[in-house]
């Protein structure tokens, strides 16, 4: 889930930044400093919005750099328990599917990219016994986060798509399709006994 959070933090803005206005050194800064940066509780990074306030800058002796305490807004994404998530599969292995989820990657465990037995193809593609269906470098995908796991700075997502309405796209739109033609056989179904009872009761 995506957020906007206000952040409180010493900047360390480096001597290469000093020439810039401060409130530019700072932005600059700013923007290297959280490139990269996840936090459990905040989640990941994206961007520095906006930088709110700057105090005083502070210099430690035998440290070129000066720090400033800064207030600032961050875009980030933290991802959770039970959310649905968009993505390309960047890579197939053996034991599953990474998914590109644009700010951060997920896996798909091979027991989990579908409702079938699934094996690995010389093709590089992850193939269902029964259904046929494949999962291939560069398919769009729409899954579910089932597990998180940190490790310090680290976060590894765990992903199915084996419930109603998740997997490749083109999947998810083959069992519309095909759940729409079953309720419309159905209803076609109950309408001829409907009237086959009523006709029955106007013979009698």
């Amino acid at each position: 889930m995506f957020y906007i959070t206000e952040v409180e933090d010493y900047i360390r803005v480096e001597p290469k930044l000093l020439g810039l206005p401060t409130k530019e050194a700072v932005e600059n800064q700013l923007k290297e400093t959280y490139a990269n940066y996840y936090d459990k509780e905040m989640g990941k990074a994206i961007a520095v919005i906006e930088v709110l306030k700057i105090g005083e800058g502070v210099i430690i002796p035998g440290d070129g750099a000066v720090y400033y305490n800064s207030n600032f807004k961050l875009l980030a994404w933290k991802p959770e328990l039970q959310e649905l998530v968009f993505g390309s599969i960047p890579e197939i292995a053996t034991f599953g599917a990474f998914i590109d989820m644009g700010v951060m990657r997920g896996m798909i465990h091979v027991s989990q990219t579908m409702d079938d037995y699934v094996s690995f193809s010389k093709a590089n593609s992850l193939v269902g016994k029964a259904s046929k269906r494949s999962l291939k470098q560069g398919d769009l995908c729409l899954a579910r986060i089932v597990a998180l796991s940190h490790k310090g700075d680290v976060v590894k997502i765990g992903l199915t798509m084996r419930q109603p309405g998740l997997g490749r796209l083109d999947w998810i739109k083959e069992d519309k399709i095909k759940k729409e033609r079953s309720a419309k056989k159905a209803a076609t179904e109950t309408e001829a006994k409907t009237d086959k009872k009523k006709k029955e009761t106007k013979k009698k």
